[in-house]
């Protein structure tokens, strides 16, 4: 194909705007990997991207989308060969460099990692970076020394796409889950995840005090803002909390007693520019633990052509769990 169809963002005098049209290979980005893109997904930030909500998109024009998988049809860098499965997340793919939404995509074979052996391109974006952020979260945790034996983990943002994917991995390793969710009818798709209790997240979402009753030892939160500060402030001793996302803002409004009173800890967790071999630990570890089956019933499959209608529904929190986008 010299020509291939995407979705094509720009910028002018009224804004963000985006449409569907034919892009040329020759315009493609720089980069030694050229991909034949099967599926993508939809996170919180191709939403924002998508709508122009926040400064996502930082060149112009840009095809939106933070990750993909698909095909290797041509390579110059010497882990892939053309036939190759692959995966691509972050790397500011759909920020700055040209993403995903689109047929094909010329990116840095460095960014990419294998499928793993018994996963699909669906079942990957299934996962997409939504869920790749949820296993480095638990990896973090990992890391840090919680366990289940030690108290409940609350997992924020619950019935979103990283709070789906948090609560299935984190019930499957033994813990007891605590999912925080505004939308209380989804109280039984998340016990299907796994989660042992529903909380309603104005629990947590307004000010707080610089110390709680300590409810659990672990958290992962998507959500920042008041909900971090609570969630910290509401932590056991010696715990820790994986903070991944800023779906109620940037803002911290905690105080320093959780860390000097209780020494608690807060994980940073990022996605986009995360090691390769973290990367790969991350997938293997999706690729063993993550159950198909719950995977399967978060996630909802649309057409590229639905994706605009989908984002914004998504930001107006109308999405629940996972959604993969077919490119075709």
């Amino acid at each position: 194909m010299s020509t291939f169809k995407a979705l094509i963002a720009n910028k002018g005098e009224a804004g963000t705007s985006v449409a569907f049209g034919e892009f040329a290979e020759a315009d493609l980005m720089e980069g030694d990997v050229i991909v034949r893109v099967t599926h993508s997904t939809l996170n919180y930030k191709d939403g924002l991207a998508i709508t122009g909500r926040a400064p996502v998109v930082r060149r112009w024009p840009m095809i939106p989308g933070i990750d993909f998988a698909g095909r290797v049809e041509s390579s110059e860098h010497p882990e892939f060969k053309p036939g190759d499965l692959v995966i691509l997340n972050g790397w500011g793919t759909g920020e700055t460099h040209l993403g995903a939404y689109a047929q094909k995509s010329r990116v840095k074979g460095d960014w990419l990692v294998p499928l793993p052996d018994g996963m699909t391109p669906a079942e990957a974006m299934a996962i997409g970076t939504a869920g790749y952020t949820a296993m480095l979260s638990l990896l973090a945790l990992e890391r840090y020394g919680v366990k289940p034996a030690d108290g409940p983990v609350v997992v924020t943002g619950a019935a979103g796409g990283v709070g789906s994917v948090a609560t299935a991995l984190l019930a499957k390793a033994g813990w007891h889950v605590i999912a925080s969710t505004g939308r209380p009818e989804e109280a039984d798709y998340l016990k299907g995840l796994g989660a042992a209790e529903i909380i309603d997240r104005n629990e947590l979402s307004g000010p707080g005090r610089p110390l709680g009753k300590e409810r659990w030892i672990a958290g992962v939160d998507a959500v920042g803002s008041h909900t971090l500060a609570n969630v910290l402030s509401m932590t056991k001793y010696g715990g820790a909390v994986a903070a991944c996302g800023l779906a109620q803002g940037m803002d911290l409004p905690a105080s320093v007693a959780p860390f000097i009173l209780r020494g608690v800890a807060l994980l940073g967790i990022d996605s986009v520019m995360c090691p390769k071999p973290r990367r790969l630990e991350a997938w293997q570890r999706l690729a063993r633990d993550l159950d198909r089956e719950k995977l399967a019933a978060m996630t909802t499959t649309i057409p590229l052509e639905d994706v605009v209608e989908t984002g914004r529904a998504l930001l107006d929190g109308k999405v629940r769990g996972r959604v993969v986008v077919e490119i075709g």
